[in-house]
């Protein structure tokens, strides 16, 4: 399987609480909910793209239980992207969890990176962590990411947390391939330098 880490991000960089107001007040952030004006019907038929092509899904601690209170109340069966949210094959990494009521959901509490290998060893598609700011950077410094994608939207946030540490530093590569729709979060592909290592961003 490929690690992919999808990511929402505003102009200035900010990850850090964007589905509610009170999603992440760490470190006295006041903005959350900020890329919920651009939850449009063309992105989440992208979303729903993208989530197709995921074998399994993979989380840290504070996304998964944000997810797992949130999405089984979703149950529309007209609508793709909750089921596959639902009926996917869930991972969470965390060394204070005992149990997991979001099934089906396996957590992985040991070395992350040996298990994340043994993960991405086995046949299939994408193993795809969505959010988890703090478990994309452990998956980075290990090495274990194959790719990158960034959802960028249109809005600057003026306070809160990157993705990842070093955002602003030099080892940030141009886009290659841009999808761009004015009002609404944009996506576009990267090639990193190195073996098969691609960002969509």
């Amino acid at each position: 399987m490929k690690l992919t880490v999808m990511q929402f991000v505003s102009l200035d960089g900010v990850s850090q609480g964007l589905g509610s107001p009170d999603e992440d007040r760490s470190g006295n952030f006041e903005r959350g909910g900020w890329f919920v004006p651009y939850l449009d019907k063309e992105f989440n038929q992208q979303c729903t793209e993208w989530l197709q092509q995921a074998d399994a899904l993979m989380f840290g601690r504070r996304t998964c239980e944000a997810f797992a209170r949130d999405w089984p109340q979703i149950t529309d069966p007209d609508d793709p992207f909750t089921e596959l949210m639902n009926g996917l094959p869930k991972y969470v990494a965390s060394k204070t969890l005992t149990s997991a009521e979001w099934n089906p959901t396996t957590i992985l509490s040991g070395d992350l990176a040996a298990q994340v290998a043994e993960l991405k060893s086995r046949l299939g598609r994408d193993l795809q962590v969505h959010g988890s700011s703090v478990l994309a950077q452990g998956l980075f410094a290990a090495d274990q990411v194959d790719e990158l994608r960034l959802v960028i939207a249109p809005v600057v946030v003026g306070q809160g947390r990157p993705p990842f540490p070093r955002w602003h530093g030099s080892d940030w590569v141009p886009p290659c391939q841009l999808s761009s729709h004015p009002g609404r979060a944009d996506h576009s592909d990267l090639q990193e330098p190195g073996p098969s290592r691609v960002c969509s961003v």
